[in-house]
């Protein structure tokens, strides 16, 4: 099931790209931005519950839907932009194994322990 999941989620990130291809945008900024909702753990140097939370949003993806949907209604294409990147990005997470962060830690995600602690129970 693990892998079927990671496939499903690899496809959302490369329907983001083509997606994104659709825009007025070279496609060379998909992936320069790729990267960018990882500042969002910037708030983690306030503590876990802030690291978590900033965390969070800046990876959920019914914000990165939001983000398009409202950019495709209101004609703003760097909303569209913003949120096929944010999709993009925290489909590739899931991908990779990263969930949505507890406050407790930034190893304990939705998806199970990451790091380290992974194979401790």
């Amino acid at each position: 099931m693990k892998t079927v999941i990671r496939i499903e989620e690899l496809l959302l990130a490369g329907l983001a790209f083509v997606l994104f291809l659709s825009l007025a945008y070279d496609w060379w900024w998909f992936w320069l931005l790729i990267l960018a909702p990882d500042l969002s753990m910037l708030g983690y140097v306030f503590g876990p519950r802030v690291g978590a939370f900033t965390y969070n949003v800046a990876h959920h993806k019914g914000l990165a839907v939001l983000l398009f949907v409202a950019g495709s209604y209101l004609q703003m294409p760097g909303s569209q932009a913003a949120g096929l990147i944010l999709l993009g990005h925290s489909s590739l997470d899931r991908a990779l194994g990263y969930g949505l962060k507890y406050p407790d830690s930034f190893q304990h995600t939705h998806l199970g322990q990451i790091g380290r602690t992974a194979g401790r129970t």
